[in-house]
């Protein structure tokens, strides 16, 4: 098999890295890994999310509200195309706050980020009141919220399959099962995998989460991946609760309220904990104390891909040009502008945005 692209690693960034090719006239060809991957796609917590990014960075603030500015033309095009739709509610989110102390303190670090930003950063302030007219289920412990209006979320699962669909539509080939195990380059890439595919592309993109740990070495990138646990929870289906999403809390289009995460530093381990699971459950019903009478149908545990600082890693190999590692925290907030503008980049088009801070070099020391 041949194709302009080999793109390692079949999640939400794979695919729509492969479908903004594919709308540029492209072959691709996506290699999805087995069954008992490490998989964030399918275990996320679907926020298409602005706020509290960039904070040490602004490019990633500006590259986040580009993406989501991006992503109801996109969330369209598919929908269309698919007859699927993704779930993309964009009315904005909460950073809810149990103290005045750490509302302050948000405030403030959001007033800096936004002067950095020539004040493109849309946020209000909500106190208790406010915010309870806004979401009546909210408790009163909750003394407060941030309101950013370029926020949102997506039903990630029926994001992931419409990708899919619609990359095999326009000509792309979804090959799952197969788990890579080596690459080399002579005129042309040749990627090699443990069932014994063999594919050869003129280029290749390492979009595979966590597996970019083992293989990004082996084409030349520094590839400094971490995992980190998150822990979720999900309710019963229940009548129209939450109004907008929270990092707490939201509700999905199917009426279940997703519950979340933990932020836990435990290497390759997905499984879920009693505490961890506990501390959420705790936590939400604080949030909206209606949730202590909700129940529980399921939980999970995933691993996220985090760089060291947590920004994406956009880097062609200096040892075997042509190839590319393409990774991200995230993958859904981020997945219209890998479909739509990352194109541009790995092509080498006068549209390329520029994505420097973005590379391995800030790794280098």
């Amino acid at each position: 098999m041949e194709a302009d692209y080999t793109i390692i690693g079949g999640g939400v960034v794979g695919l729509s890295i492969a479908w903004g090719l594919l709308n540029k006239g492209r072959r691709v060809i996506v290699l999805d890994g087995e069954d008992g991957s490490f998989r964030a796609s399918r275990g996320n917590f679907g926020l298409v999310w602005v706020q509290s990014k960039g904070m040490a960075q602004p490019r990633y603030a500006t590259w986040s509200q580009t993406s989501a500015a991006a992503w109801r033309g996109f969330a369209d095009r598919l929908g269309d195309a698919t007859g699927r739709d993704v779930g993309l509610e964009q009315n904005g989110g909460y950073d809810l706050h149990f103290s005045e102390e750490s509302l302050a303190a948000r405030v403030k670090d959001y007033e800096g980020l936004k002067a950095r930003l020539g004040g493109d950063y849309p946020y209000e302030v909500l106190g208790q009141n406010a915010l309870h007219k806004e979401e009546p289920a909210i408790g009163l412990k909750v003394v407060g919220a941030i309101l950013h209006h370029q926020d949102g979320h997506a039903n990630p699962l029926r994001l992931l399959r419409a990708l899919a669909d619609d990359v095999r539509r326009r000509g792309g080939r979804v090959l799952t099962g197969r788990m890579v195990t080596d690459v080399t380059k002579a005129a042309l890439f040749t990627v090699t995998c443990a069932d014994g595919t063999v594919v050869r592309s003129t280029k290749v993109i390492l979009s595979a989460g966590l597996g970019a740990m083992t293989l990004g070495p082996r084409l030349g990138f520094i590839a400094p991946i971490r995992a980190q646990r998150g822990q979720v929870l999900i309710t019963e289906k229940l009548p129209k609760m939450i109004n907008r999403p929270s990092l707490i809390a939201r509700q999905v289009d199917e009426g279940g309220i997703q519950i979340g995460a933990t932020n836990e530093e435990v290497g390759l381990d997905d499984r879920v904990t009693q505490p961890g699971l506990s501390g959420l459950a705790a936590k939400a019903i604080a949030a909206f104390p209606a949730l202590a009478r909700a129940q529980l149908v399921r939980s999970w545990g995933a691993l996220r891909v985090l760089s060291p600082d947590g920004l994406p890693i956009y880097q062609q190999s200096d040892m075997m040009s042509g190839a590319y590692l393409v990774t991200c925290h995230s993958g859904i907030t981020l997945a219209a502008a890998h479909a739509t503008i990352l194109p541009e980049w790995l092509e080498g088009t006068d549209k390329a945005p520029d994505l420097e801070v973005f590379s391995e070099q800030r790794f280098a020391v």
